[in-house]
């Protein structure tokens, strides 16, 4: 379990003065707002983990505390509930809030997964096209969903001209071995499949580094909680911001810090690093355009959407214009 919540230190008191010091810094830690948000161990959050543990986000007079999630599913409830002020994760769960009638919105994109989604395959499957009539377990409803679908669109195909297995993300590896030719997973996941030997192997025939800004996580919350908390808000953005620049000019430094979360050894975070790429802020504002391509959350959106709609997991597409509120990036990328 990753520990999200700096370590508390004692400290030896021996005069009035530093009792003094001491009530002072405790008053300061007390004016700070506390703000909890939602998590899940992905490489692509690298720069929150790196901003809470170096205690960034104090300079803009917050405190944030990550709130780890095993089971990304349980966030909304989290957040309807007040347990937790914000969340990151994939598009897809807001798409999913707006459409069944949540007001949230996406104030900054975080990542987008640039090769640690893959579609799986055993070795005699040489192409996408090579799928029709077979057996292809993903998780329905999530990210790796709306891999494969994006996936077969390339291919001329649908989610219909494949036999589809719903399972989770940890468990493709057993569909792969117990029949399915092809599986749709995330890191690490993909890694431990590639390694095993079962059917002659398997090799990565589709990523998402074919298709960049598709999966894209997200900063998110309540339309409420934007009103009423703006500067709240826009410091979380500007501590995030603060520790991307620490992971980009202090790599070892915050690849340890990363790796102390996750539990794992540096060289591994660094592979898993390779997958994900974290979106600078010239860069931020084109998700909240018009675009034909995979890093506009109109592009994603819509295709999320269909998704959805397909499981049944809602009525109609909400209006992407209702899931995204663009101002604080707006605001950054002016102040470059």
């Amino acid at each position: 379990m990753r520990r999200l919540l700096s370590r508390l230190r004692t400290v030896g008191i021996g005069s009035a003065l530093a009792l003094a010091g001491m009530a002072s810094m405790h008053a300061s830690s007390a004016r700070a707002e506390e703000v909890n948000l939602a998590t899940v161990a992905w490489i692509g959050y690298a720069p929150f983990y790196v901003a809470a543990e170096k205690n960034m986000f104090e300079k803009y007079g917050i405190k944030v505390a990550l709130k780890d999630f095993a089971d990304p599913a349980l966030i909304p409830a989290a957040l309807q509930s007040g347990g937790i002020q914000g969340a990151m994760y994939t598009y897809d769960q807001v798409i999913n809030l707006v459409a069944n009638g949540n007001a949230y919105r996406v104030v900054m994109p975080i990542d987008y997964s640039n090769g640690a989604d893959a579609i799986l395959a055993e070795k005699s499957i040489k192409s996408l096209a090579d799928l029709k009539g077979k057996k292809v377990a993903y998780p329905f409803a999530t990210c790796d969903n709306l891999l494969v679908a994006y996936a077969l669109q390339q291919a001329g195909l649908t989610e219909a001209d494949v036999e589809g297995l719903d399972t989770t993300p940890e468990s493709v590896a057993a569909a792969l071995i117990g029949g399915a030719v092809a599986g749709a997973t995330y890191e690490p996941n993909v890694s431990k499949i590639l390694k095993l030997d079962a059917n002659g192997g398997y090799h990565a025939l589709y990523t998402s580094a074919s298709a960049p800004g598709l999966i894209t996580d997200v900063l998110y919350f309540s339309a409420d909680y934007i009103d009423k908390n703006p500067k709240t808000v826009d410091a979380v953005i500007k501590g995030y911001i603060d520790g991307m620049a620490f992971l980009k000019e202090h790599p070892d430094e915050a690849y340890a810090i990363v790796a102390k979360y996750f539990s794992t050894s540096v060289d591994d975070v660094k592979e898993q690093a390779k997958g994900a790429y974290n979106i600078p802020v010239a860069e931020m504002a084109g998700y909240f355009a018009p675009r034909d391509d995979a890093k506009s959350l109109f592009t994603s959106g819509k295709l999320i959407a269909d998704v959805l709609i397909k499981r049944n997991q809602i009525k109609a597409a909400p209006k992407v214009e209702d899931t995204f509120d663009a101002k604080f990036v707006s605001a950054l990328v002016a102040a470059k």
